[in-house]
């Protein structure tokens, strides 16, 4: 059996074989078995104390931490053969790489993991809703960041010139910045968004042909829900160019009203049919004091009432609108004023037949 495990396979013996892979296979147990442990026991102790933040470090440090452990497994297991230079400072920098990219994914989940469990509740009870905005900014931009460093430093640690990489990307900056000029635009447009906030997330605009809700703003471009419920992604270029209007912001909605009445209506019914129209529009809750009646015009076939009222912000649109018009119709019907519809008087000359 000893003679068996001296045996040299690929300039290692038999025996060290088996000790190489039985690490590596150790290594893996070790690693269920962390797993296991952090879900049972490390879990129902943390669950017991009065903090959420022990429970949320827990949960994002479990499985960053055992793949560490099983990384360390495979890499001293490996270590015990004897490799070729070229493969042993490949395996080595290799797991170089890795720890610095682990280090980076435990980083970005514990940031977060926090956003979510104390930044986010906190956004969402303020009133200012600039923080809404910038907080899906933040969490993109951090989490970006810490695995562009992840990247550098294991790159830096493998022995690799980071410096002279970054300044062979930079010599190639200048044509990827031609090539990726739209999307500069659109960034910067992003930061014009920001800066003068023409909208905020919630808010229902309309811009370049498209009216909808905000539910999303982006570096680089932002998102609109329309009122056909479908999801349209615009560019944030197009709002440093192009007229935006915010519906959500208007301090009430105008209605502009144009009704026709026959010719036969009497003065006295036309005064009427004016005091009607203040009536119905200072009753409706709904509406502001600033109603306007005018009688405007002799048209082709009726006489025109301009009826002019604001709708208060925040009340349904819609069913105000209802309320008035039915009112309108109950009111005039109720008073014998009639509403006039287009009509042609034909006059026929009889020819003289002597």
């Amino acid at each position: 059996m000893s003679e068996l495990l001296q045996q040299s396979y690929y300039g290692n013996t038999l025996q060290v074989w088996v000790t190489a892979f039985a690490i590596i296979i150790l290594s893996l147990l070790l690693g269920k078995i962390a797993y296991w442990a952090f879900s049972k026991i490390v879990r129902g102790f943390t669950s017991r104390t009065k903090t959420r933040l022990d429970d949320i470090v827990v949960d994002m440090i479990e499985e960053p931490m055992v793949f560490f452990l099983i990384s360390v497994g495979i890499w001293f297991g490996l270590k015990q053969l004897l490799l070729p230079e070229a493969v042993e400072a490949a395996i080595n920098n290799s797991f170089q790489v890795l720890v610095a990219l682990l280090i980076g994914w435990l980083a970005s989940r514990l940031f977060d993991a926090i956003c979510q469990e104390y930044l986010l509740p906190w956004v969402e009870k303020s009133e200012n809703d600039l923080d809404d905005q910038l907080l899906p900014i933040l969490r993109k931009a951090v989490k970006t960041t810490v695995w562009v460093m992840a990247i550098i430093i294991g790159l830096n640690n493998a022995g690799y010139n980071v410096g002279a990489l970054i300044a062979g990307l930079g010599i190639g900056g200048l044509a990827l910045a031609m090539a990726a000029k739209d999307t500069v635009s659109n960034v910067f447009g992003g930061v014009t968004v920001f800066t003068d906030q023409p909208f905020r997330i919630n808010d229902r605009i309309k811009v370049a042909g498209y009216d909808g809700t905000v539910t999303d703003i982006g570096v680089r471009s932002t998102r609109l829900q329309t009122l056909e419920g479908r999801m349209v992604t615009i560019p944030n270029a197009k709002f440093a160019d192009a007229p935006v209007e915010n519906i959500s912001r208007e301090p009430s909605r105008k209605i502009v009203l144009n009704l026709g009445l026959t010719y036969d209506t009497q003065p006295d019914k036309m005064q009427q049919a004016m005091d009607l129209l203040k009536t119905i529009g200072d009753a409706n809750e709904n509406t502001e004091e600033k109603v306007v009646i005018s009688f405007n015009g002799f048209g082709d076939f009726a006489m025109n009432i301009m009826f002019i009222y604001y709708i208060s912000k925040g009340a349904d649109i819609a069913n105000t609108q209802s309320e008035i018009n039915m009112a309108i119709l109950r009111q005039f019907n109720n008073n014998g004023l009639e509403f006039a519809f287009p009509t042609q008087t034909l006059y026929t000359i009889k020819a003289d037949t002597a």
